[in-house]
């Protein structure tokens, strides 16, 4: 049976910048080497996206536009995907409305069927939020 790999922040990151390039290269191999290799699944959560949404803004002075589109483009590469599917590839197109680390957060929960609380009116204007 072919394994299941969660990657933390800094591969997430390394994979959307490229920076530093032998870093890049490294991920980049040693990844296709489990995923092509062994069948191997390479999957990113919600906080590793939200923490990388965050790093790409903070350290490479993206927008949060550029940092979505970027984090997309990864997430669809066929090296490593979301791992709660693909309606968080959904969260990270939507424009309008309650921000991606908040649709984040309100998706992890609504996965264990938890409604969010919350004192932000855009989010809770999200589904299975509320606001407290």
């Amino acid at each position: 049976m072919p394994g299941r790999f969660g990657i933390d922040t800094s591969v997430l990151v390394r994979l959307v910048t490229g920076d530093p390039e032998a870093g890049f290269v490294h991920c980049v191999r040693n990844l296709s080497k489990l995923v092509d290799g062994e069948g191997a699944e390479i999957l990113a959560s919600n906080q590793v996206i939200g923490e990388a949404y965050i790093a790409l803004q903070h350290h490479y002075g993206v927008t949060k536009s550029e940092a979505r589109s970027a984090l997309g483009k990864v997430l669809r590469s066929g090296l490593v995907s979301p791992m709660n599917g693909p309606a968080i590839l959904a969260l990270l197109e939507a424009r309008t409305g309650s921000g991606l680390l908040d649709r984040l957060i309100a998706d992890d929960y609504a996965r264990h069927e938890v409604v969010t609380l919350t004192l932000d009116r855009k989010m809770a204007a999200l589904p299975r939020c509320r606001l407290l």
